[in-house]
């Protein structure tokens, strides 16, 4: 399960990075997207993966914090994720009123060929 989790947070990254270097805006905020994707399936990693852990405290005896995920991380990709989306809408507007400006919608303002 953690090689499959570090191949997806490495495709996510690779794939981010390759849409970030196109030419166009929309590929630049697509790419922008899934960098923050693949971070956010990062520090949720880092919260420890359990399987079959009971989720709550159970009897009154000496508890082993190992056997438990932290939630820290966990709040952290929810808020990471509320503010991605809203960053991800405020760049879509942006792109749709820089296009109605200059008329393209690449990254420097220009058609290929200018």
């Amino acid at each position: 399960m953690e090689l499959m989790l570090a191949i997806g947070i490495g495709v996510f990254a690779g794939s981010a990075v390759w849409l970030t270097l196109r030419p166009r805006t929309f590929q630049v905020i697509a790419g922008f997207s899934l960098f923050g994707y693949a971070v956010n399936l990062f520090i949720f990693s880092m919260g420890r993966l359990k399987t079959d852990a009971p989720p709550l405290l159970e009897g009154g005896g000496p508890v082993d914090p190992s056997t438990y995920a932290d939630p820290v991380p966990q709040a952290l990709v929810l808020t990471a994720i509320v503010i991605g989306f809203a960053l991800t809408a405020l760049f879509l507007v942006i792109l749709l009123a820089l296009r109605g400006f200059s008329g393209s919608d690449h990254v420097d303002g220009r058609e290929p060929g200018e």
